[in-house]
């Protein structure tokens, strides 16, 4: 059985004139389509992204948030964030004829935010759009901070701009659509968010059974999550600060997830999958740099298996190729690659001049060859 909860009161990302809410709840179609017909009766054009196995699994949400708003589905993948498909996402914008006061509703997980983000931000140089995530992983990360955009052969989001949502709705009842394995790729992200900067998160995910989609304190959690990007993204909106790595630290464990991603090919690895691994990869490398003390890798790999998420690699991949793919990535800069090293847990920064030995050893200690 689904559990009732109550709206809690939104989260503002304070952004000054960008700024906006987010609205972690359950049965919310109602709230948005409000928003909806608010729009319309501004005589602001509406139009709907939708990742199409959402829509297959909740096509009642669909109709309640949205009636008979235009809609386009994407289908579900990683292999969705690429040219091709934001080609075809402009194509339906320019079709639905809309406008520059026009307002774009994404619903889905990351890969449906990304795209239609990115798509928002290119189409008329720019439109509103609004945020609807319908996994895990996008609720706590991806749906919130404004970074959009698509894949390239050469790396992941080589492509993209800011472009931050109008608003955030997060409908918590979406949730039990997702299998067990999306859930768990979820979690990763949140395991995240208390490694980097929350240790109090950290212990209590620890302390607590496994999470799910009708756990009583999920929504609490998603929120935690949140109140943690908001307060980066307050920071750092652009990712430029280098003094203290500022929006740099959310990607803890992502250089060498994205690089597992690439080279397997995506859609072998769900992201949070990737970051999982990548997170053990990360702590094994703040270990061996001597900035954390010994001792945290069994909680950690403990914690994700229980999750679900894997801690090493499920078939063997290529040294050279990991590496060549870590150094194709965006966080590099000046040549040298950049890793999220964690000085105590909940306590994170930036390093650079990492011995690339020493980065060869971390990625066989999961199974590299």
């Amino acid at each position: 059985m689904v559990m009732q909860e109550k709206v809690v009161r939104p989260l503002c990302v304070g952004l000054d004139e960008r700024s906006y809410e987010i609205l972690v709840g359950r049965n919310l179609s109602s709230v948005i389509r409000r928003v909806v017909e608010s729009l319309r009766e501004s005589n602001r054009q509406v139009a709907i992204l939708a990742d199409e196995q959402l829509a297959i699994l909740q096509p009642t949400f669909l109709a309640e948030a949205f009636g008979d708003c235009p809609k386009l589905e994407l289908p579900s993948g990683e292999t969705t964030k690429s040219l091709e498909k934001l080609g075809a996402v402009l194509d339906f914008l320019a079709d639905t004829k809309l406008d520059r006061s026009a307002c774009v509703f994404v619903v889905g997980g990351g890969v449906t935010g990304d795209l239609g983000g990115f798509a928002a931000a290119s189409f008329l140089r720019g439109i509103d759009f609004i945020q609807i995530p319908s996994t895990l992983l996008a609720m706590v990360d991806s749906s919130v901070g404004g970074k959009t955009g698509i894949n390239l052969s050469a790396g992941k989001n080589l492509v993209g701009a800011f472009h931050q949502p109008r608003a955030v709705f997060a409908d918590l009842d979406l949730l039990t659509s997702l299998s067990t394995r999306e859930f768990s790729a979820g979690m990763a992200e949140v395991i995240k968010y208390g490694l980097l900067g929350d240790r109090d998160l950290y212990q209590r995910l620890l302390r607590a059974e496994t999470l799910t989609a009708t756990s009583p304190d999920l929504g609490d959690v998603i929120r935690r999550c949140c109140e943690n990007k908001a307060r980066v993204v307050e920071g750092d909106e652009r990712e430029t600060d280098s003094r203290t790595g500022g929006r740099a630290l959310l990607n803890l464990g992502h250089t060498f997830g994205h690089a597992i991603e690439a080279v397997a090919g995506y859609g072998d690895y769900l992201h949070g999958e990737a970051v999982a691994i990548g997170m053990v990869c990360a702590l094994r490398l703040s270990e061996k740099l001597e900035f954390l003390d010994l001792g945290h890798s069994p909680d950690l790999e403990a914690l994700l298996s229980r999750q679900g998420l894997p801690t090493v690699l499920r078939v063997p991949l290529a040294l050279k190729s990991l590496l060549n793919a870590m150094h194709s990535d965006k966080k590099v800069k000046g040549g040298r690659l950049r890793f999220v090293v964690m000085d105590a847990i909940g306590v994170s920064r930036l390093a650079e001049d990492v011995p690339l030995s020493l980065v060869e050893d971390i990625w066989r200690t999961v199974g590299a060859s």
